[in-house]
């Protein structure tokens, strides 16, 4: 069992990175820029997370979840897909991800596909 452990998607807002990364300085969160994947297809970071065991946090709720789920649909593995829609407030967005890192197992997270805040 084991934390679970972020890639950020290229159209999250930083701010969000930043505020959980304040409140909880060991949870860990890759860029998919930092991973060379900035202009990567969904299909391609969706792959990259589940490789390394990372849960995809997103704003793109009109593309991610259908390459997600048709992810899932392959039998694919993939360790989770968080979204939150770009109006969102941040604070319950943040809230929920710190959470779900001091709360769960990155397990509990494989192959779903939730919007937060929860």
């Amino acid at each position: 069992m084991s934390r679970p452990r972020f890639l950020a998607d290229n159209d999250l807002n930083e701010q969000i990175i930043r505020g959980v990364i304040r409140r909880e300085q060991l949870v860990e969160f890759t860029r998919v820029r930092d991973a060379g994947l900035g202009a990567a297809p969904d299909s391609k970071v969706l792959e990259y997370a589940a490789s390394r065991g990372l849960i995809v946090v997103s704003h793109d709720v009109n593309t991610m979840p259908s390459a997600a789920f048709a992810r899932l649909d392959s039998n694919d593995p993939m360790a989770g897909l968080f979204l939150a829609r770009q109006t969102a407030a941040m604070n319950p967005f943040i809230e929920s991800l710190i959470l779900i890192w001091v709360a769960s197992d990155a397990e509990e997270w494989a192959g779903q596909v939730l919007f937060l805040p929860i």
